[in-house]
């Protein structure tokens, strides 16, 4: 800490003269007397913690859904959360009256019944900035915390906290303890004005949360969706049912899945649900099928809009899976069919990059209502752009503040600015010397922190606004709107709109701004790469036209050449044993036919490559998920962890004295057959061997690598399919928490295809298990 000047007291008459001299040589510098008596040093480090606290609330506020499997980051999130006020509160009770006084007396030696004594009183100049503190991190835990509305089935509802509103309470008694001034501008700057917003900020969470709770639409929308889907279902039976789907047939109509608007219709409640009052079919809300007549309606209509609307409509279903209603009985078989078409249909990228897209999509609308506020603003149309107002007063006083702060650095900078400004006396006995001035502190250790904080809420205010702007969210309201109201069909400024957030999304300064803070819509890109969504394709469309869901049996039975493994698929071994075998098989044929580079890629070597993609990145996911998460296996999680490690270990072991590849003692041609001896050799764990050995076979017996890369990409395709079924809804509501896995998506891709377990499973299984979304 920087300190003052402290000039030399000037006392008049002897006795001063005597008491300044001896307090001066027997104490030293009265400068730090003052600085250790007045505990400035704790103020500033004090200030600058807080600022640090300050940030890390932002940063792990925004991302921490996504990172709450981490424990460090659920440990000092809470930790800068809970820490933040008793430190602000220590800093109050420090500078908590605007003038101080402060005494320091000595006995003189020479007389004892003398006595002289240095006097100061101090003035904090930083109590405006502590107030400004309080509020400004009280902002930014409102727009941090999530607020979730559910059904009870789902599991319970997480409210606006409550320690939101201890903390206001103890944020205004704060400020109204340190504002003990008459100048009515200052008490409306900086408290009125900051009470107002958080005060408007809390009161919209309130609000939407209640709204949200009870309303049909987002609190108690599965079970409405489960009572409409069973209507769906009774109408389409009158209507003698509906057709099969087949590859090469038309894709059937789309069905009338509920999209937006279930508030605009009559409900009444029901043993197991709720149901719409109209029973003759008419409803009011928006509906798929209507979505899907936008071209006559819509001179700007794309296949991109249906699918988020698509998108939308599953996310409901899903909701409806993980509160545990069974639509595999109540479904509609319209939809069942309608979403098997897409599946068969060949778009342009012939990858089923569409349906992943719609998937992906629709897993982004889950993850958005269980561990984000954004859903409940949409209880209410009004509430997005009061939610957006309030950002908007929020940036603007933080500009205010700021413009304050800036203007007080620069005048100040050329000046003696102080955090503490003193007036001195020297006493001795009935005699006083005139006062002395005494400064000690630099502004800057306000002002810094003051301005980092301030950043630190615009941050948080512009990614809170641009989750609304540029959300699916609002993009699926903005077509419904437009669909459900003929009015505005021809209205150019709905249009506009449209055009704006729906179709150029890539071209618009929003979706900037959401790169650039990294918004939810992004965390949800799926990398995967072409080849391993057409395997996968393949492989759903070999299940929609009668293959057995298998783990991987059935694609060996198609060749003669693949009936030669069959042995490594049958027998009492588990799925996470099968999955070793062949993972080391594959990693031995990766080795004798390694990546080849630098020459020209014929018809014949692409296709080689694109089947070597999809079986080796399948076989290392399935690894990774031995490894990462085997809760989403259909395997004991102990069983699978054990094996794994034994299998790691054991050919850790068998290697060790193997030579470096690329070394001189393993030429490369040398590679595959050392590692094959060294593995034989060296290994007794019964899964190493069976890889091993079958890694060989698919060597000896498969002439060309083609061949043998498209068995193994076949298998695999069919093997991720095989594990994906579960009704571990715990495990993929967490994985949808940390940003998704593939596991996820195919599960909730078979779902909607009509596959919810393995062959001879019970369709219930564990559906009764306990699901939880929790939030930090």
């Amino acid at each position: 800490m920087a300190g003052g000047n402290f000039m030399a007291t000037n006392c008049s008459g002897a006795a001063l003269k005597r008491c300044s001299s001896q307090i001066v040589c027997a104490h030293g510098n009265p400068e730090a007397i003052f600085q250790k008596t007045m505990h400035l040093w704790r103020v500033n480090v004090l200030l600058l913690a807080g600022a640090v606290l300050a940030g890390v609330i932002v940063g792990i506020g925004a991302y921490r859904q996504r990172y709450r499997h981490h424990p460090i980051t659920r440990f000092v999130f809470l930790g800068a959360t809970t820490l933040f006020l008793p430190i602000l509160s220590s800093v109050v009770s420090t500078v908590r009256s605007r003038y101080s006084d402060f005494a320091i007396t000595y006995e003189m030696e020479d007389d004892l019944e003398l006595l002289s004594a240095v006097v100061a009183r101090c003035h904090m100049g930083n109590q405006v900035i502590l107030v400004l503190w309080a509020f400004f991190v009280q902002i930014m835990m409102i727009n941090t915390s999530t607020v979730v509305s559910t059904d009870d089935r789902e599991g319970p509802s997480k409210g606006p906290p409550f320690e939101v509103l201890v903390q206001g309470a103890w944020t205004l008694y704060l400020g109204a303890s340190l504002m003990r001034v008459s100048i009515l501008l200052v008490i409306l700057v900086f408290l009125v004005a900051p009470i107002a917003v958080v005060s408007a900020k809390l009161a919209l969470k309130f609000y939407a949360f209640e709204k949200a709770r009870c309303s049909f639409a987002l609190g108690r929308n599965p079970g409405l969706i489960f009572g409409y889907m069973r209507q769906l279902r009774a109408q389409e039976a009158n209507q003698n049912g509906v057709p099969p789907v087949s590859e090469g047939t038309s894709p059937p109509p789309p069905p009338k899945l509920l999209v937006m608007g279930e508030e605009e219709n009559q409900v009444k409640v029901q043993p197991r649900g709720y149901e719409f009052k109209d029973d003759s079919g008419s409803i009011v809300a928006v509906t798929l099928d209507r979505v899907w007549q936008m071209d006559s309606l819509l001179p700007i209509s794309t296949p991109q809009q249906k699918d988020w609307c698509l998108s939308f409509a599953l996310f409901k279903l899903l909701r409806c899976r993980f509160a545990r209603y069974n639509l595999t009985t109540a479904g509609s078989m319209g939809t069942l069919t309608f979403f098997r078409s897409l599946l068969l249909q060949k778009d342009d990228e012939h990858d089923g990059s569409r349906v992943f897209r719609v998937i992906a999509d629709e897993h982004s609308f889950l993850h958005d209502y269980y561990y984000s506020s954004l859903p409940i603003s949409y209880s209410k149309r009004c509430l997005p752009i009061l939610s957006i107002f309030t950002s908007l007063l929020s940036i603007c006083y933080c500009i205010f503040i700021a413009s304050i702060a800036i203007s007080d650095i620069i005048y100040y900078s050329a000046g003696s600015e102080t955090q503490v400004r003193c007036r001195v006396w020297c006493i001795e006995q009935s005699l006083a010397a005139e006062s002395t001035s005494y400064n000690s502190g630099r502004h800057y250790y306000d002002y810094v922190p003051l301005l980092f904080l301030l950043v630190s809420v615009v941050i948080a205010e512009v990614r809170d606004m641009a989750s609304y702007i540029c959300s699916n969210w609002t993009k699926v309201a903005l077509i419904c709107r437009y669909v459900n109201r003929a009015s505005s069909q021809h209205s150019f400024c709905m249009q506009k709109w449209v055009s704006l957030l729906v179709l150029h999304p890539r071209k618009t300064p929003p979706v900037l701004a959401r790169r650039l803070l990294c918004l939810p819509d992004q965390k949800w890109k799926v990398k995967v790469p072409a080849a391993v969504k057409v395997g996968i394709i393949e492989a759903v469309r070999g299940l929609i036209n009668g293959r057995c869901l298998s783990n991987g049996a059935e694609s060996l039975q198609e060749s003669e050449l693949g009936q030669s493994f069959h042995w490594a698929c049958n027998g009492n071994k588990g799925t996470s044993e099968t999955i070793l075998i062949w993972h080391i098989a594959t990693c031995i044929l990766e080795v004798k036919h390694p990546y080849q580079t630098n020459q020209e890629q014929t018809s014949s070597q692409n296709s080689i490559s694109n089947h070597k993609i999809a079986a080796t990145h399948l076989s290392r996911y399935c690894a990774y998920l031995m490894s990462w998460c085997p809760d989403l296996l259909s395997d004991n999680k102990e069983w699978i962890k054990s094996r794994y490690e034994a299998v790691k270990m054991e050919a850790g072991c068998a290697l060790a004295e193997l030579p470096a590849a690329g070394s001189v003692l393993m030429p490369e041609d040398d590679e595959y057959q050392q590692l094959v001896d060294h593995l034989s050799e060296n290994s007794k764990h019964e899964v190493l061997n069976d890889g091993v050995k079958l890694g060989k076979q698919l060597v000896e017996m498969i002439n060309e690598e083609e061949t043998a890369w498209k068995l193994l990409a076949n298998f695999w395709s069919e093997m991720i399919l095989h594990v994906a079924p579960s009704e571990n809804l715990k495990g993929h509501s967490e994985a949808i928490a940390r940003g998704g896995e593939l596991v996820t998506l195919l599960w909730a891709l078979l779902f909607h295809a009509g596959i919810v377990s393995r062959p001879g499973e019970d369709e219930g299984g564990d559906a009764t298990s306990d699901v939880s979304f929790g939030v930090l």
